[in-house]
């Protein structure tokens, strides 16, 4: 009887020190970190505004013509950038006219030293094409 009774209180023993008595349990509710939202992607002019008349004319014009050798949409390159412009200027009749005009006309003072071509072959509805598309692009 001593061999069983030392037999369990070594495996009572073992069992307590394995976890086998009793304890408290805590209960860890892990909650999930919120997600950071995705930013949204940055949608193209050309999506943006695919269906605008305004922008085709104009993109078209622009293309067809020498102002891509000094203006870039979204960077100064000798010229302003047309998103310079067109956080510069509202979205008027007036300044189309006017713009259209210093297209036509050239000039400097405005953005600095350097001058603008004249482009007295551009007509004035042309121009004016061309400027409603760089005025679209204020952001």
């Amino acid at each position: 009887m001593k061999k069983q009774i030392l037999v369990f209180g070594i495996v009572a023993g073992l069992a307590f020190a394995c976890g086998g008595g009793e304890k408290a349990t805590e209960t860890v509710t892990e909650t999930a970190a919120p997600e950071a939202a995705a930013p949204a992607p940055e949608i193209s002019l050309e999506d943006k505004y695919k269906d605008d008349p305004i922008y085709i004319k104009g993109v078209e014009k622009v293309k067809g013509s020498d102002c891509m050798t000094c203006h870039m949409v979204d960077r100064k390159i000798i010229g302003p950038s047309y998103a310079e412009v067109a956080a510069k200027y509202e979205n008027t009749e007036e300044n189309v006219n006017m713009l259209a005009q210093k297209v036509i006309a050239g000039g400097a003072g405005v953005w600095g030293e350097v001058m603008m071509s004249p482009h007295p072959a551009l007509s004035e509805e042309d121009a004016k094409d061309m400027v409603r598309y760089i005025l679209l692009l204020k952001k």
